[in-house]
């Protein structure tokens, strides 16, 4: 059977030889997946002639592994990566880099695939691949065009702390496709060259933080699934109090400390504060998580009596398809079955994946920041306003509701405090820092986020 072929051309102001750089790096394959498309790489070797990259996307419920090599190799100029195990019968994608002039190039995207179950499964599932191949691409070309777009940072060595969680995830291929170096602390056994172990309850790190540039702490247990049992307030404490004091007291240790140390929090230290616009100058609130942000905050002191410049990241919802906030509610919302939580007016302070990643390396260089910092979008969003918003994006209904009462008896103190609560930040430090956002408005970044067509950004 004749393969198909798709093809995916566009100009960029930079030389082909920058760009054919940036796919090189570690990190990139992370950084083109689409983020409504699920991929977990598993393998990602050092580009090469006959290096191989190996990585699990979804087909409905099913999870595929995909591996693929790296040939052709020609440098500034040409790649090709073919499966040798995945979802098509065949599959080989060519990067082409044109020269245009001495300060652009093309980049053309070359695909020759053939579907599994041939000439039926080609009817089958051809418009589908087809529709799919369009929107992924338009995304890589999109994403590609911003991170070349945006400030060349100087390449620094960077330590990051909860890498494998939501911000973190994306976070680390961001920086590396920049030209940064990253070493991932994890509690297990390091599988990775980047990794380095690292036990909070402990008390122990097993790699010095002497002479890296910064270090990025955002580990601690999930706060937003479940009842909050005794045990489990013990550990949303201990898991941010122990780390973060261990990272400080070691980057305080070290004879040429890490000039930087972003250490994160939440919106949570404001607690429930209705309709009230706050800023880093305002108090504490009264709540469990607001005591949490507070200890998790003081952690920080050894750093920054060290004379490290200490940002405390308040960090707001953060929006991504495959978890945190937005991930649970897309199930019910694809299912029409959307709807308000209690009476709908609570604010919440949301931040896009993006921004939220291009705030940290905004941070990481920008010298003239520091201490509380909220990082949230510029106009939070009611509650109601959140369902509506991303039911159009959807195109599903948004009918139903959950009563305060029932939030209260089914998630006690958790549904009070995280789905009932309202906390309204300005971001107005973060703008004035000079930070400039790609999603301002929930709708742009929900249609972004989910692959929709938006009217916003």
């Amino acid at each position: 059977m004749k393969a198909d072929r798709f093809l995916k051309r566009s100009v960029f102001p930079v030389p082909a030889e920058r760009l054919f750089a940036w796919h090189m790096r570690p990190g990139a394959l992370q950084r083109l997946a689409p983020p409504w498309e699920w991929v977990e790489v598993l393998e990602e070797a050092p580009p090469g002639e006959g290096s191989r990259a190996v990585f699990r996307i979804k087909a409905g419920p099913f999870r595929i592994k995909w591996t693929a090599v790296h040939s052709g190799i020609v440098p500034g100029r040409e790649f090709i990566d073919t499966q040798l195990r995945g979802p098509f019968s065949f599959w080989r994608h060519t990067h082409r880099f044109i020269t245009e002039d001495a300060s652009s190039c093309s980049l053309v995207d070359e695909i020759l695939y053939r579907q599994r179950g041939g000439p039926a499964g080609r009817m089958l599932l051809g418009g589908f691949t087809r529709k799919k191949l369009a929107r992924m691409f338009e995304y890589r070309h999109r994403i590609i065009r911003e991170d070349l777009a945006s400030t060349v940072r100087k390449p620094s060595t960077i330590v990051v702390t909860g890498a494998s969680g939501l911000i973190g995830h994306s976070l680390v291929p961001y920086l590396t496709t920049r030209g940064h170096t990253v070493t991932r602390l994890v509690r297990g056994t390091p599988l990775r060259r980047d990794e380095a172990r690292w036990d909070p309850d402990r008390g122990s790190l097993d790699f010095s933080l002497e002479n890296n540039d910064a270090v990025i702490h955002l580990a601690g247990e999930p706060i937003g699934t479940g009842r909050w049992s005794a045990g489990k307030k013990s550990g949303i404490i201990s898991s941010r109090v122990r780390g973060t004091r261990l990272i400080a007291e070691q980057c305080a240790a070290c004879k040429n400390p890490p000039a930087t140390l972003l250490c994160a929090s939440a919106v949570g230290f404001y607690g429930d504060r209705g309709d009230t616009l706050l800023t880093e100058n305002d108090s504490r609130g009264h709540d469990f998580i607001s005591g949490v942000c507070a200890a998790w905050e003081a952690a920080a002191r050894p750093a920054i009596e060290r004379g490290i410049r200490v940002v405390l990241m308040r960090i707001g919802v953060v929006l991504h398809p495959q978890g945190g906030a937005l991930g649970h509610y897309l199930t019910p919302a694809r299912l029409g079955l959307g709807g308000i939580i209690g009476s709908g007016s609570q604010y919440i302070s949301w931040i896009s994946i993006d921004d939220m990643i291009g705030a940290i390396e905004h941070l990481l260089f920008n010298t003239t920041v520091s201490g509380p910092l909220n990082i949230a979008a510029p106009e939070p969003a009611r509650n109601r306003e959140f369902v509506a918003t991303l039911a159009g994006a959807l195109g599903r209904p948004a009918v139903f509701s959950l009563p305060a009462c029932l939030v209260r008896r089914a998630f006690g103190q958790m549904g009070r405090e995280v789905l009932l609560s309202s906390t309204r930040v300005s971001a107005q430090k973060l703008v004035d820092s000079g930070y400039t956002f790609r999603h301002g408005s929930l709708d742009g970044a929900l249609c972004y986020l989910l692959g929709r067509e938006s009217t916003s950004d």
